[in-house]
């Protein structure tokens, strides 16, 4: 049985988009489904991404490198499944985002995917609009925790060392809770861009954790508290989000 998404056929010209991806992030498509990959290439590409193609699990193993920052991985195919291909990445300690693509829609096999490490599940026939919808949401989460092996900013007497998972005021360190922690050391990545509520608790709590927006302002309130004189690094944008002055850089 093919099934086609809910909006187009196989042969669709296209889609409006109101995309403004100028990154060329690249994503493996893994279908057994031509016409599902077909369709699935031609409008991630629409979208400005780099899209590559595989088959089956087997081939989507010989050709995914670490240049993918995402996969969308069918469930049933024969051969390999693809929980079974989410679970050997896994294993191989391979973190990259996985959006699974599945016929099956019950409780059970939501959860059998997050499990495995996938990252969001997408029961066929599924909405183009809606896939590209959760791409965009789930590459955007993820960028915002990329960054290099070793990172550490310092402003003043202030420094963030992200590998040690230390915060220090002139040599003292600084007694923060884990999320506090995970808010301040994102918010000093992205700086000085600005991350909305929504991002910062996508990004530490998950979007499987139910929290409110008010969580985020409780705890830079707290973070505030703890920094003292440098409290005023954390600057709040009136109806937007936050941010990270660090005027000195990194």
């Amino acid at each position: 049985m093919s099934y086609i998404c809910k909006e187009i056929g196989p042969h669709t010209v296209g889609l409006e988009t109101n995309c403004n991806c100028t990154m060329e992030e690249r994503i493996l498509v893994v279908d057994d489904e031509k016409d599902i990959c077909d369709i699935l290439q031609f409008n991630l590409e629409q979208e400005g991404y780099i899209v590559d193609v595989a088959n089956s699990a087997e081939e989507a193993l010989a050709v995914l490198t670490d240049v993918h920052q995402l996969l969308i991985l069918d469930v049933m195919m024969g051969g390999m499944s693809g929980f079974k291909m989410a679970e050997t990445l896994r294993k191989e300690g391979n973190t990259i985002p996985i959006i699974f693509l599945t016929a099956k829609n019950s409780e059970n096999d939501m959860l059998t995917g997050f499990s495995l490490g996938g990252d969001d599940y997408i029961a066929k026939p599924f909405s183009v609009k809606e896939l590209l919808a959760r791409v965009r949401a789930l590459l955007k989460r993820t960028s915002l925790v990329r960054m290099p092996a070793e990172t550490r900013w310092n402003y003043r007497g202030l420094t963030i060392d992200i590998p040690s998972n230390r915060v220090t005021i002139d040599g003292v360190e600084v007694s923060l809770t884990k999320k506090e922690f995970e808010i301040l050391s994102l918010l000093a990545q992205v700086s000085p861009n600005l991350l909305t509520r929504a991002e910062i608790l996508g990004s530490v709590w998950g979007e499987n954790e139910y929290v409110l927006d008010r969580t985020v302002d409780v705890h830079i309130t707290r973070l505030r508290k703890k920094l003292g004189e440098y409290a005023g690094v954390i600057v709040n944008r009136s109806g937007f989000g936050y941010w990270l002055n660090l005027d000195n850089g990194k």
